[in-house]
Formats: C-alpha cells, structure tokens, sequence
C-alpha cells in the first residue's frame, strides 16, 4: 500500500513532529510505501521514506496552506496513492490526526466579532469544516474526548468518525531506561549537587507553554530554596526575552534555556521535577514523557493529558484560570524530598500499569484498515 502523509512543518523537537514521524516508521516497518509532503524540513531526512518539499511561497500562511493543498493534489493526480493522511486540517484526506485543538471553539470563545471577518479565520475555518464537517469521509484520529466534544459542538460530526488514541510514548522516556549512573552523570556535568533541585521543562513556543510563568515561579521562592534550585528549559524558540525576564528577577543564574536537544532523555533521567504551565495545550505529550519517567510533575488543567497527573497522583495541577500565586505556592510545596519521593513513586506505578505507548501502532491499524 502506498500512504501520502501531508505536514505544514517538521523539525526535530516538535510533539505533533515526533507522533508523525514514529507514525511513518511505523506504517513502513509493516511493509508499506511512504511518500511525505512538506512545506519545510528543518533536521536530517530519513532514507526510508520518500520527502517531497512542496514549492510554495506567498505573504501569509493561510495562502501558503491553499497553495500547499493545490499542489498536493495535483500532484496526487499523476502521483496516485492509497491514503492520503493529514497531520494539519485540509480537504480531502482520507485520515486526520487531529493533534490541534478545535479552532472554531477558539475562534468564538477566544476572538472577537472582527477578528472573524479576517481571511484568516475564513481559511482556518473553511479548512477546518472540511476536515472534520458532517457527511465527509474523513476518519478522525483524536487524541483528547474534549476534540470530540468540541468538533461536534460545532460541525455536527458523526460519531462512528472518530478513534480515539492512547498515549504515544517514546521507550526512551520510560524510567526502567534509566539507571542511577546516569542521573548522576548529568547532574555532575550540569555541576548540580545531591542538595540542588533540578526543574525541567520541555517544549517549543515558550509563550504558550508558559515559561514566563515558570521563571516567575522560580524567582517567587524563598532565597534558601532557590539557591538550590535551577530550571533547565528545552525548546526551540527565540530565547532573548526570557533570559531579559530572568534577570530583571534576579535568577539569570537559574535559568538555563538549552534549545532544543536530542538528548531530553537525560534530561528527564536527571530531574526531580517538571513544570508544564501552558496557557494552551491540546495534550501535552511532553507531560506523560515526565511521568514515564518517574519525574513528578505541575501542570496546567488546560492541557488535554493533564488528567493523568491526577489519575497518577504524580503531581499537581493548577486550576483554570491560571493564578500565577497558586502557581507559586505549588512550586515551593513541591520542592520538597519526601513528597518528590512519593510522587515519584506513584508516577513509576501509573508508568507501569497504563497504555502509554501504543499510539503510533493504533494509527497504522486505523491508516491501513
């Protein structure tokens, strides 16, 4: 079988990068051709797979994505396939993984009157309902109940469309991989001693992931906490604003932002806790990375995985809206080695006894079906 797999973007350190990419390996692991449509590839290109770098350029990403998807289909007309699976909304796909929030709740609950006069919001729209608008063929891979919710909230979609995935996380991330050399390895190379607390959080677009919020943590805690404290940041995005931030805090020498790494595994191994407090989130990937890992974690209730947190009892989770006061009080009750111990602990067990990891297997089964 030949499968067309259509992304705007890919580099390395993305979460909806990673499912796409441990989706595609997957589906060619069990024989089938791959062919893989792109507007930019940012990192190495596997050998494995056909990579095809569309030819579109104009002002706006709305116009690239219209140009993106008539490109495509043209070629798909010379070019024919078996599927056609989307990893962004678009007409005519056969399969979408739906790693985005709805964005017409978005648009109403978040935007105002004249914001939905734009072309933007038309294109996004438009995309959006003939994706996932009622009496299409497309199947909805969904990763949170809430996309269900909300998709037929507003496009009336059939149920018998969606399938709902589980977790897919990486083996790499789980803490049997782990040993204690290891941790303590790289906490002798980041020069972090038995005392130090080592706060990681990992993710690109540091806006809304939260990282401000984080830095400002960090500076609310009491001076004999934070000189034992230090927040290590992965993620690729412009890193200048926030370091400005650190140092107007008076933590500039507690916040390291790293970019984005191929080595976040040790990073999780290290750790004694992880905060992901995202102002949006469909999932958080990232967040059950943590738990696999056995690292605690404080999270925000928006993030679609952030139930997980509770199910596990592995952590805390800030309640919607965000107060950046709870936020506060919840990192400083949290620096502490007995209830790190236990949720760390309880997030081993969860890591255990739950389907964590089986995404990229349920999507070839729905892909090849």
């Amino acid at each position: 079988m030949k499968v067309a797999l259509c992304l705007y973007k890919y580099f390395p350190y993305g979460g909806l990068q990673r499912d796409f990419l441990r989706i595609a390996n997957e589906i060619i692991a069990r024989g089938h051709e791959v062919r893989v449509y792109v507007q930019s590839w940012q990192g190495e290109k596997p050998q494995n797979m056909e990579i095809i770098q569309v030819p579109v350029r104009a002002l706006s990403n709305h116009r690239k994505a219209q140009k993106f998807h008539a490109w495509v289909m043209e070629h798909l007309h010379k070019n024919p396939v078996d599927r056609l699976v989307g990893f962004n909304k678009m007409p005519d796909l056969d399969v979408y993984y739906g790693a985005d929030i709805c964005y017409e709740e978005k648009a109403q609950t978040e935007k105002g009157f004249f914001y939905r006069l734009t072309p933007r919001y038309h294109h996004l729209h438009n995309f959006e309902a003939q994706t996932v608008g009622r009496g299409l063929k497309t199947k909805l891979m969904i990763i949170t109940p809430k996309q269900k919710v909300e998709f037929q909230k507003h496009y009336q979609t059939e149920d018998e469309r969606f399938y709902l995935l589980p977790p897919g996380i990486a083996p790499d991330r789980k803490y049997t991989n782990f040993s204690k050399s290891q941790r303590e390895e790289v906490r002798s190379q980041l020069g972090l001693g038995n005392d130090d607390f080592m706060i990681i959080q990992i993710g690109s677009d540091f806006r809304r992931k939260g990282l401000d919020r984080s830095i400002e943590a960090l500076a609310s805690l009491p001076e004999i906490v934070r000189s034992h404290t230090q927040l290590y940041v992965l993620g690729q995005d412009k890193a200048q604003g926030y370091e400005q931030q650190a140092a107007q805090l008076g933590v500039a020498d507690r916040v390291h932002i790293l970019g984005g790494r191929d080595d976040v595994a040790n990073f999780i191994a290290a750790a004694d806790l992880f905060v992901h407090p995202a102002r949006s989130e469909n999932t958080g990937t990232v967040i059950l990375e943590a738990m696999a890992g056995g690292v605690p974690q404080i999270v925000t209730e928006v993030c679609g995985y952030a139930h997980y947190v509770n199910e596990a009892q592995s952590g805390l989770v800030l309640q919607t809206p965000f107060s950046q006061e709870e936020f506060n009080k919840f990192l400083l009750q949290a620096l502490n080695r007995d209830i790190l111990s236990q949720w760390h602990s309880n997030a081993c067990h969860f890591a255990d006894t739950e389907d964590l990891y089986s995404l990229p297997q349920k999507a070839a089964d729905i892909i090849l079906e």
